[in-house]
């Protein structure tokens, strides 16, 4: 087993651990950083390639990971406290005794986007626990990245990045200032397709092909999506419901619509 620098921590006072205790915080552990915690998060962000910056663990998973953590170094620290410690740390019993501390990657160029793009665009989503949800159905159904407007909850909290289940690790997420001035941009640029996800939309989706350029929009948990971005987009659809249930779960209307995309661009390559 390879030997760690580790540095051992044996108390919440001590500065090392810091950025760490932004945990029971809303924001970032520092200026271009994020948190990832528990053992799948913290896995796939190794595999991932981003920069981490250091390691909380316990001794335990210190003995599991030593052949797979980066390289010791100036740029990665390694501390290392134990179980009860980290359970003070984030203020339940619970825990897995594992998080890591990473940089936030530079945003991407949206002109590297391939034709024939599948994206979903986020407005004024507040709770970053959907937005992690939503960033892992991106991952696991196939769209090419998110777009996270400027009214919309940062994906890259440690509820949002815990909740992706390190999806944010395998596609571009978009920050724009402007939501609309990017859409814009998208339709000018490449021909992209708006399609607001809507309750009260005039079509539903039985009727969207979903072919080309698209981007789906998904708005507000309680007001969708507002009235300034649902004007740049070119349909409007709804999902239709049952039993009096009036909608879904953004997060879940969501996963549906990329489902019946998904469906629908690969039977029209087969076709």
């Amino acid at each position: 087993m390879r030997t760690l620098p580790i540095e051992r921590i044996s108390s919440l006072d001590s500065p090392d651990i810091e950025p760490y205790r932004t945990l029971r915080a809303p924001g970032h552990p520092g200026r271009g950083l994020f948190v990832a915690e528990g053992s799948k998060v913290v896995l796939r962000l190794l595999e991932s390639g981003l920069q981490p910056v250091s390691f909380l663990l316990t001794p335990d998973w210190v003995e599991k990971l030593a052949d797979i953590l980066p390289p010791p170094g100036p740029d990665v620290r390694f501390f290392v406290a134990e179980r009860r410690l980290m359970e003070g740390i984030v203020g339940f019993r619970f825990h897995q005794g594992i998080m890591a501390i990473a940089r936030i990657p530079d945003e991407p160029d949206p002109r590297t986007l391939r034709q024939g793009h599948l994206l979903v665009a986020l407005d004024a989503l507040h709770h970053a626990e959907n937005v992690g949800v939503i960033i892992r159905n991106c991952a696991g159904l196939g769209a090419d990245a998110v777009i996270a407007g400027e009214t919309c909850s940062d994906p890259w909290l440690r509820r949002s990045v815990r909740n992706s289940m390190g999806g944010i690790f395998r596609l571009p997420v978009f920050r724009p200032t402007s939501l609309g001035e990017f859409l814009t941009g998208l339709r000018r640029g490449s021909g992209t397709r708006l399609i607001a996800a809507d309750a009260h939309g005039s079509a539903t989706i039985e009727e969207e092909s979903f072919q080309g350029n698209i981007c789906i929009l998904a708005g507000n948990e309680e007001a969708g999506i507002r009235q300034e971005i649902l004007a740049l987009c070119d349909t409007q659809i709804s999902i239709p419901m049952h039993h009096g249930v009036d909608s879904l779960n953004v997060a879940s209307a969501v996963a549906v619509l990329l489902h019946a995309a998904r469906s629908r661009r690969a039977g029209a390559v087969g076709a």
